[in-house]
């Protein structure tokens, strides 16, 4: 069992390291992690942890939640990987949820994460899964601009309902897809302000399918 005390304590001390204030508090924490103050007591009586937003904490400041909970170094993981979701994230990647973006390119971090930490935010039983930010509001309410979404490779058929992430000659984009009779496909923005954007099927490449997303600090 996870304590939140334990996780808090040392939630502080990177606080501290950040800010070198005297005094870390746990409003501190809270405002570090977007949580409103009484909603963080709450959750700290209950010992609630609240996983997705630590791991945005940590994912901002490349530190390791394995280390957070459970002061594990990275060499260490390596022996145990059965028991972890390896995450590729892409810091300087951005899926544009407006206008073209950056390609994937070789410069990813691995994040790996313990099984009981992913599971309420990632559905897909595979354990190899990529994380960018999104940039722009098109996806709104959905997604918002900043926040980071983990893709799925292996699920490319655009038949399946979801949002994706599609490469093409404008750029990487974030968007429902749906292919039309007459060889275009349609890029569907969930913000009612944004049109549909029709692409020729032959220059979309269906990178993957967004399976979990955590919002950005």
């Amino acid at each position: 069992m996870y304590d939140l005390k334990e996780v808090i304590l040392k939630l502080k001390e990177i606080i501290y390291n950040e800010k070198k204030t005297k005094r870390v508090f746990d409003k501190d924490v809270a405002d570090a992690l977007s949580i409103p103050q009484t909603t963080f007591a709450t959750m700290k009586k209950r010992n609630s942890i609240p996983f997705k937003e630590i791991m945005a904490f940590c994912a901002n400041r490349k530190l390791s939640i394995n280390w957070l909970f459970f002061d594990q170094p990275i060499d260490m993981l390596i022996k145990e990987t059965d028991k972890f979701f390896q995450i590729h994230y892409f810091p300087d990647v951005r899926a544009s949820a407006g206008g073209g973006a950056f390609t994937f390119d070789e410069n990813y971090e691995v994040l790996s994460v313990d099984r009981k930490i992913i599971r309420g935010i990632v559905g897909s039983s595979n354990q190899n899964i990529d994380a960018i930010k999104v940039d722009g509001d098109s996806m709104e309410p959905t997604l918002q601009d900043g926040s980071i979404v983990f893709i799925d490779r292996t699920q490319t058929n655009i038949l399946k309902d979801g949002i994706y992430i599609a490469s093409t000659t404008a750029g990487l984009f974030i968007k429902r897809i749906r292919q039309r009779a007459d060889g275009m496909v349609e890029l569907i923005s969930d913000n009612r302000a944004y049109s549909p954007e029709l692409i020729l099927f032959d220059e979309v490449q269906i990178v993957g399918r967004v399976v979990g997303n955590i919002e950005s600090l």
